[in-house]
């Protein structure tokens, strides 16, 4: 079963929540054609345009965070280096190997797919969830 972005990823900020489905569907992509037995160069690529497209998207988040002055934000970007440095560790795999091994296969899972869906359900939530309460105090 590969990556899928269903309600209970959702943060109620739309434009976060549209990038995270773009991550997802890249993400499920990838797990794809690993699963197919694709080659070395096509697992690059896709992970290649993963961690491009978690730059952009990372900067995104952090940008809005500097907006609305989010307290936690140097644990979160703490975070987003965690998963820089993992995508980092599976082109290092990639090089090594043939191909997308099962290895690659339980990190892609435990290191991306997983963090992604915790991070997103505590760390992103949570930055929502701050923006929302602070936009509602202003109306009071």
């Amino acid at each position: 079963m590969y990556a899928v972005f269903d309600d209970s990823l959702v943060t109620g900020n739309e434009m976060i929540d549209g990038q995270h489905k773009e991550l997802i569907e890249k993400i499920a992509s990838l797990e794809e054609a690993c699963e197919t037995n694709q080659d070395k160069a096509t697992a690059v690529k896709l992970l290649n345009y993963l961690a491009d497209y978690t730059d952009f998207h990372f900067a995104e988040e952090e940008k809005l965070q500097e907006e609305i002055a989010y307290p936690g934000i140097e644990e979160h970007k703490a975070k987003h280096a965690e998963f820089k440095k993992a995508v980092e560790e599976l082109h290092e795999m990639l090089e090594e190997d043939e191909g997308p091994t099962d290895a690659f296969v339980a990190q892609l899972n435990e290191k991306v797919t997983d963090w992604l869906f915790h991070h997103i359900k505590g760390f992103d939530r949570s930055v929502a969830e701050y923006k929302n309460m602070r936009k509602n105090s202003e109306i009071l």
